[in-house]
């Protein structure tokens, strides 16, 4: 009865240590993307979306704020809806795909932001790295599908400058706004 009563005993202790460790998570690819919107001959925004994406979360459900997140970017994936723009836009004019097929987000840190986080980190585009903040909604409350695998989503947004990452930089701002807005949407599967 000892035996059982000590054996019970640690397990108890150390049950919320094991559920506090962090988790690994990644992004389910048919429900993840990053869209962007620029301003076009200063009169209305264009709007595209970037669908490869894939982000691998490390998830401390204990303490957030030591969570940290990579993200990979397929920038061949890019689509406004417009074939001919598109090729335009992967072509060495703007994006270059040929040399930079890919982007990439490191976060460096994780910040409460009231209900919120603020994910700061490093954006590689068009082979330029700069900081960035990103303003996240999230974690949703966990969702398990129908297969078992847990689910949860987060929105972030942030405003980039796209001379700043060498894109169409001698394209005038009332042709093409330097400002870009990125809107990212992630729906993250617990492994």
């Amino acid at each position: 009865m000892n035996r059982l009563s000590l054996a019970a005993c640690i397990l108890a202790l150390a049950a919320p240590w094991a559920f506090a460790q962090p988790s690994t998570w990644v992004s389910d690819p048919n429900h993840s993307e990053v869209d962007f919107a620029i301003t076009h001959m200063s009169v209305a925004k264009v709007h595209g979306r970037f669908g490869g994406v894939n982000a691998t979360l490390q998830y401390d459900t204990a303490d957030i704020t030591k969570s940290s997140v990579q993200v990979n970017i397929d920038v061949t994936t890019v689509d406004t809806g417009v074939q001919g723009r598109d090729n335009d836009l992967k072509s060495a004019n703007y994006f270059d795909v040929a040399n930079f097929p890919k982007a990439t987000f490191t976060s460096t840190s994780v910040a409460r932001n009231g209900s919120d986080l603020s994910v700061t980190g490093n954006l590689t585009l068009h082979g330029v790295t700069k900081p960035v903040v990103l303003d996240v909604e999230g974690p949703s409350t966990p969702v398990t599908d129908r297969r078992g695998k847990v689910h949860m989503g987060f929105s972030a947004t942030t405003t980039i400058s796209r001379t700043a990452f060498g894109i169409a930089p001698n394209a005038p701002a009332a042709m093409l706004g330097d400002e870009v807005k990125l809107t990212i949407e992630m729906d993250v599967v617990k492994q």
